[in-house]
């Protein structure tokens, strides 16, 4: 399936039919609040980077503000990213560390749900383009992981993920024009990540749209997950890569 998604930072920026002050709103805010605004200035400014026990209480008092929902015992680190605020939800218990990025972004999508006593390591990204994020209780994310979603991902009760992981629901343009850009032309999906409940995925491990990881599973380090894998799988290795001319490609819609 193929569509329009008009979620891309880039595309936002370079839009010239919108000022910069529109621009700043849409993709930061998602608001057209004037008193959401000035909060989210001030907390952006000076609450969010207060280091210490001082700036977790700081941020305990003041990001319910601004969130959706948050529920006790939840703690931030310092420099969290924080987009369309409105739409992301915390659980109870909860450890969100330093530099994470929890980007809600996007006009009708429902945004970024995080359960009870989850960990989002530090530099982690959640990043929505119109789609949605959902991390059932106990998910533990590691450091500089990064989850993106046109569509949605959506992962079980008591997943883990090491280091580094990238999990892309959408994010795979078509290229059949090769008069346009590729950035240019539709994105296509498959129906976006569902990783079930107790899985562990390795160190580098890549997730590509489309794929349902199903309970109890693990996949090795840095292997690329392109096909569902069935309840309590124990899939290691890479992928080989298979060289074709662009140009003559029978179904250029398909990486």
């Amino acid at each position: 399936m193929s569509k329009e998604f008009p979620g891309s930072t880039q595309k936002e920026l370079i839009d010239r039919e919108h000022s910069l002050s529109s621009k700043y709103g849409r993709l930061f805010l998602g608001r057209k609040s004037l008193w959401f605004l000035v909060k989210y200035e001030f907390i952006s400014h000076f609450i969010t980077p207060v280091p210490g026990a001082l700036g977790f209480w700081l941020r305990k008092v003041f990001y319910p503000r601004i969130l959706k929902k948050i529920g006790t015992g939840v703690v931030f680190g310092r420099n969290i990213t924080l987009r369309h605020p409105h739409k992301i939800a915390v659980g109870d218990h909860t450890f969100i560390d330093d530099n994470a990025v929890l980007d809600a972004k996007g006009t009708a999508n429902s945004g970024i749900q995080i359960g009870q006593n989850v960990y989002i390591g530090r530099n982690t990204i959640l990043s929505c383009k119109e789609g949605s994020i959902a991390l059932g209780d106990y998910c533990n994310i590691s450091a500089n992981c990064q989850l993106l979603s046109e569509t949605e991902i959506r992962l079980g009760k008591y997943c883990f993920l090491a280091g580094g992981c990238y999990l892309v629901a959408g994010g795979n343009h078509n290229f059949r024009d090769t008069s346009t850009p590729i950035m240019f032309q539709p994105s296509s999906t498959k129906g976006g990540i569902h990783i079930g409940e107790d899985v562990w995925l390795g160190a580098g491990v890549i997730v590509l749209d489309g794929v349902e990881v199903g309970r109890g599973s693990i996949v090795g380090a840095s292997a690329v997950v392109a096909a569902s894998l069935p309840e309590y799988s124990y899939a290691v290795g890479g992928r080989t890569l298979r060289i074709r001319d662009r140009r003559s490609l029978d179904e250029p819609d398909k990486v």
